[in-house]
C-alpha cells in the first residue's frame, strides 16, 4: 500500500512538472522574459539532486524515529479515513511553517535553507531548489505529530504531497489569484518569500496554507509599488558548486574569528542572519526598522 501510494504521488507529479515547466519555458523564451538561464536550470538540478540523494540515505532513519514516537500516540483517528487525512495536512503544514521560519530566523538553519534562495532567478525549476541538508533534521519537527496519532510513513507522504504544490508556486507567470490569497499560499506570495526587498524578507513562510503567516505575523502581500527582485540581499555572483551549498558556512566562520565575547560568538552561529556585535551587518528587523524610519509621515 505504502509503495502503491509512493508510485502514484511520482505518476501524479512528473506529467505536471514536465507540462509546467515546459509551458513556462517555451513563454518565457517567446515572450523574451528571460526566465530561464543554462546556468541557473543546472545549478538546481544539481542542489536538487544533492538533496534527493541525502534523503533517500536518512529515510529509513527518519521513519524508524517516528514510528517510534508513533507508540505513545495519545489519540486514534483512523476510524475516520477524510478526518485523519484532513487533520494530517493540516498539522503537517503548521509544523513545516515553524520549520522553515526556524530556517529564517537562526542563522545555523539559514546556512542550510540559504541554498534555496541564493537563485536571483526564480521559475519552476526554483522550487527543486532543495535546502541541501534539510533532511537531516526535518523530521524533528514531525515528531509531535506521531505522538498525537499519525504513523511515520503516513506523515512522510503528507509532505511529499504537500512539496507538490509547494514547487508549483515558485513561477512569475501567475498572477493573484483572488480570494485564494486569502487562503492558500500563492505564487504571488510565495515571490515576496523568495524576494531581497527589505519590506519583504522573511515573510510568507507556508507551504500550503498562508493562514499561518497571518496568524503569527510573518505575511507580507506583494506590492506593485515595490517590485520584487530576486536573491539575497548580497548575492553570491557564483555557480561555483562548493560556494552554493557553503558560502553561509564560510561566512559563519570567518565571523567566528571575530574579537567578541563568547556570548556574542553564539549569537553569530545561533541570531538571526545578518546578526553582528558591532553593527557592521543588520538583521532583516534592524533592515526594516531603518526603512520605516525612511519613510515620511
Amino acid at each position: 500500500m505504502n509503495e502503491f501510494r509512493e508510485s502514484l504521488l511520482v505518476l501524479i507529479s512528473v506529467p505536471i512538472y514536465a507540462i509546467v515547466i515546459g509551458f513556462e519555458f517555451f513563454y518565457s523564451y517567446f515572450k523574451n522574459k528571460n526566465l530561464y538561464s543554462s546556468k541557473g536550470l543546472f545549478s538546481n538540478i544539481y542542489l536538487t539532486s544533492l538533496n534527493m540523494g541525502l534523503d533517500i540515505l536518512v529515510r529509513g532513519i527518519c521513519l524508524l524515529v517516528l514510528n517510534f514516537f508513533f507508540r505513545f500516540h495519545v489519540t486514534n483517528l483512523s476510524f475516520n479515513a477524510v478526518l485523519y487525512w484532513s487533520i494530517l495536512i493540516l498539522s503537517e503544514d503548521f509544523m513545516y511553517y515553524w520549520l522553515h521560519r526556524v530556517d529564517h530566523y537562526c542563522r545555523f538553519f539559514w546556512a542550510v535553507h540559504v541554498t534555496h534562495h541564493n537563485s536571483e532567478e526564480f521559475n519552476f525549476t526554483v522550487g527543486f531548489r532543495s535546502s541541501v541538508f534539510q533532511p537531516l533534521y526535518r523530521f524533528i519537527y514531525f515528531i509531535p505529530l506521531s505522538i498525537l496519532g499519525f504513523s511515520g510513513i503516513d506523515i512522510m507522504f503528507a509532505y511529499s504531497a504537500t512539496q507538490i504544490f509547494g514547487i508549483l508556486v515558485h513561477t512569475q507567470t501567475i498572477n493573484k489569484l483572488g480570494f485564494l490569497e486569502h487562503i492558500i499560499v500563492t505564487p504571488s506570495h510565495h515571490r515576496v518569500h523568495h524576494a531581497s526587498n527589505v519590506r519583504y524578507l522573511d515573510k510568507n513562510m507556508g507551504m500550503l496554507l498562508i493562514i499561518w503567516d497571518k496568524l503569527f505575523g510573518t505575511f507580507q502581500k506583494e506590492d506593485d509599488s515595490d517590485p520584487v527582485k530576486f536573491g539575497l540581499t548580497t548575492n553570491i555572483n557564483s555557480y561555483n558548486p562548493l560556494t552554493m551549498v557553503f558560502h553561509e558556512w564560510k561566512s559563519i566562520f570567518h565571523d567566528l574569528k571575530k574579537n567578541c565575547s563568547p556570548r556574542q560568538k553564539l549569537n553569530y552561529v545561533f541570531g538571526p542572519p545578518g546578526w553582528s556585535h558591532d553593527g557592521s551587518k543588520k538583521t532583516s528587523a534592524q533592515l526594516r526598522a531603518e526603512l520605516k524610519n525612511k519613510i515620511p509621515n
